[in-house]
């Protein structure tokens, strides 16, 4: 179950944070469940109709452009400040969570401006269910218990605080199938996942 939550943050972390490039998107061809996950992308014509070089350059990027960049802010406090402005200093407070666990955010490599873009709090994420699936091996139980909470107070204060608006305006206003599937796709697992996360932490 860990392991597999933590290949989902990966997954959608990767295709929020940044463009399509084609090893990227070969990989995300290859899963066992690819068409399930991606059903409209899946039989979508333009697959069949361009190289997957052309796909990627004249349609997907042109896309996460608009969503990502142009039309659309995947900015937390974007959504959550009074003023509308994206919070890009020392002051954010999704840092605080990032400095208590040594996450640190290479904004060269992820090319964004702040550090609460929903690609860089759903790798966060992702590094919080690999430290838990690391504590599982280790038994050492209290540190599951320690990460669990964590991960819940961090979707429960940050990420979902926006990441349904913002994918929901994604699955509205994209233009290709791959980022409608994939803001769909990402907005029932987080919602699936803060579920699980409750029930966990219930018991």
């Amino acid at each position: 179950m860990t392991e597999t939550r933590e290949a989902m943050y990966g997954l959608i972390s990767r295709i929020f944070l940044q463009e399509m490039d084609e090893m990227a998107l070969s990989a995300i061809e290859k899963l066992p469940n690819f068409t399930e996950l991606f059903p409209n992308y899946a039989s979508w014509e333009e697959r069949q109709k361009r190289s997957r070089y052309k796909l990627i350059n004249e349609l997907l990027n042109v896309d996460f452009t608009d969503i990502a960049i142009m039309h659309l802010i995947p900015y937390e406090s974007f959504y959550t400040r009074e003023d509308g402005m994206i919070e890009s200093g020392g002051a954010n407070p999704v840092l605080q969570y990032y400095n208590d666990l040594g996450f640190r955010v290479n904004y060269e490599r992820a090319r964004v401006v702040s550090a609460d873009h929903i690609g860089v709090e759903l790798e966060f994420m992702r590094l919080l269910t690999q430290a838990q699936k690391e504590a599982e091996e280790a038994n050492d139980s209290q540190a599951v218990q320690d990460l669990l909470r964590k991960q819940k107070e961090f979707m429960q204060e940050h990420l979902l605080q926006f990441a349904p608006m913002y994918l929901i305006n994604v699955s509205e206003q994209a233009r290709t199938p791959f980022y409608k599937d994939a803001a769909k796709l990402a907005l029932e697992f987080l919602l699936e996942d803060f579920e699980y996360l409750h029930k966990e932490l219930a018991c």
